[in-house]
């Protein structure tokens, strides 16, 4: 695989996986059907991804951020982003590892108050999917990285720095011109300046 169909894996992975946990974390994980004492009705609670995984948003947001800045930056500079990317897709697994193992976490209750909790496993299993996508790029990144090119240089040069342009050819009336014009000083055309010692260099003028 060449450096730049690596760069164009890097940035691809890097706005998958923070697309896929923006839109898993505004989802709804889990809802909770509270019953709570007579006369009081049950109330029911829906809970987002943002709710109950507050990193997942983070990290989505972390990792959009990582694909505009392993193309911007370069030398050790990407390399850092590439481990902020890793770190950003652990956050990610981890998040989405612990909702799915432990639930969400339970809001306090008033007495005599119970709740049951429905979990959609799915988002979370999708967070896991971005997890390993991001921790995947951040190594690539890391590893690689230092091989990729990065944004043009043409915004980097200095306004005014364009060479000269190139002296135009004399043509040959020019010349002849300048011929006769010397014959009208006395001067003969067809002898060197630099031999002469009153229009040659500074140094042999008498």
């Amino acid at each position: 695989m060449t450096a730049r169909r690596e760069l164009g894996t890097a940035l691809a992975g890097c706005a998958l996986a923070g697309a896929l946990a923006l839109a898993a974390g505004g989802q709804t994980w889990a809802t909770v059907d509270v019953t709570r004492r007579a006369p009081l009705p049950p109330v029911t609670e829906v809970l987002s991804g943002s709710d109950v995984a507050p990193l997942v948003t983070a990290s989505g947001l972390v990792l959009l951020a990582g694909a505009v800045a392993v193309l911007a930056v370069r030398g050790a500079a990407r390399a850092a982003v590439g481990v902020l990317v890793a770190a950003a897709g652990g956050a990610l697994g981890w998040s989405a590892a612990r909702v799915l193992l432990s639930g969400p976490p339970a809001a306090p209750r008033a007495p005599g108050e119970t709740a049951s909790t429905d979990l959609a496993a799915g988002w979370p299993v999708l967070c896991l999917v971005a997890a390993v996508l991001a921790l995947a790029t951040g190594l690539l990144v890391l590893a690689r990285g230092h091989r990729w090119p990065g944004m043009g240089r043409r915004y980097e040069r200095a306004p005014g720095a364009a060479a000269p342009a190139p002296a135009r050819a004399r043509t040959d009336e020019e010349r002849a011109l300048d011929a006769w014009r010397a014959l009208d000083r006395g001067d003969d055309p067809t002898e060197d300046p630099a031999d002469d010692p009153a229009t040659g260099p500074p140094g042999r003028r008498a």
